[in-house]
């Protein structure tokens, strides 16, 4: 099976000014996801939309800022953009599978394997997962940060060969479009650079969040372009290699599954600091770090946590699963395992 294309519609793709479905985008982009799928190319969307979708039913015209409006309004509309996409679907003989995920089900290595398996299912089923944060659950904040950053982390979970962020223009430019002076940036690397914005009334991400999605995405080794998502032929000819948007080249990693969740997945919980020869001997050698080794420990945590490794220069070098908690490793204990070699990995 092909490694998946995994592709991101903001909000503004999905829904109007009026806060209704934009239907004839919505089925025209459909129309190539599912001729993608009958070639048998394996695809997942992860659709903004469910807020906004909800916020009519609610009487408001504007995102709430309470957590719990946000909630309400997300479980209120999310039913309404599953069935968007079943509509839009089902003409191509294409089923919609909805899958819904937290921060921590990505964090949890369980629930991200089953997750995977999930995905890796459907594509055999040659069915069309439609990905969203499950906000109505959300306790601490509503998004991931927004659904850019859930885009990429899909991205990392399934693997995939390509990731595509569509978005209402043609791509990163160096000042807001249409303003004097403004170019379309072609190359990721120089995307950092733009005088990039922030999200409209509707949805959360603006284009920063899409340049930081597409960092993670391309870090991880998959490929990233951030592309306009109106018009007859969208997807064809980005996977054809056409010049369009601003794409991000992949780095090389050949990481496995595992160590490219616990660098993209995993939440930092803490910090140790060790020593030149404690250092020398991960990185050089490829051992596993030793409680001997570690001069202090930030934070509090405990065994399972993700923590960084800094050296003595203050240099953050690695992260990796703590073999034993906070309080066990100071004093620089001997036989203890601080993080085992097959547990962390080098930045």
């Amino acid at each position: 099976m092909n490694r998946p294309l995994v592709v991101k519609f903001g909000t503004g793709l999905v829904v109007g000014d009026d806060g209704a479905v934009r239907r004839g985008l919505v089925h025209a982009r459909a129309r190539e996801l599912a001729s993608l799928i009958g070639a048998g190319d394996p695809v997942c969307v992860v659709s903004s939309g469910a807020i906004a979708l909800g916020l009519p039913k609610l009487g408001l015209r504007r995102r709430p800022r309470t957590i719990s409006r946000l909630q309400a309004a997300s479980a209120l509309g999310q039913a309404t953009l599953q069935r968007a996409w079943e509509g839009a679907l089902e003409p191509h003989g294409i089923a919609a599978a909805q899958i819904l995920l937290t921060a921590g089900d990505i964090a949890d290595r369980t629930a991200y394997v089953n997750a995977r398996q999930a995905f890796a299912e459907l594509f055999r089923l040659k069915a069309l997962p439609v990905v969203n944060e499950n906000d109505a659950t959300a306790t601490d904040e509503i998004t991931f940060g927004d659904n850019d950053a859930l885009a990429a982390q899909v991205a990392v979970l399934v693997r995939a060969r390509l990731l595509v962020l569509l978005t209402e223009v043609e791509g990163v430019y160096s000042r807001a479009p249409g303003s004097p002076g403004a170019e379309l940036i072609s190359e990721g690397e120089l995307a950092g650079e733009a005088e990039i914005g922030v999200g409209n009334e509707l949805g959360r991400g603006g284009m920063g969040s899409k340049v930081l999605a597409a960092q993670m995405a391309s870090s991880a080794g998959i490929p990233t372009v951030i592309a306009a998502g109106e018009g007859e032929d969208v997807l064809a000819p980005i996977l054809a290699g056409e010049e369009r948007g601003t794409r991000f080249a992949p780095q090389e990693r050949g990481e496995s599954a595992f160590k490219l969740w616990l660098r993209f997945g995993k939440p930092v919980e803490g910090r140790l600091h060790v020593d030149e020869g404690a250092r020398r001997a991960v990185v050089e050698t490829g051992a596993s770090l030793l409680g001997v080794g570690v001069a202090r420990c930030e934070g509090r945590f405990d065994p399972g946590a993700a923590v960084e490794l800094v050296g003595p220069d203050g240099e953050v070098f690695g992260k990796g699963i703590a073999g034993a908690g906070a309080s066990e490793l100071e004093g620089r204990p001997r036989g203890v395992e601080a993080v085992h070699r097959d547990k962390l990995v080098l930045y």
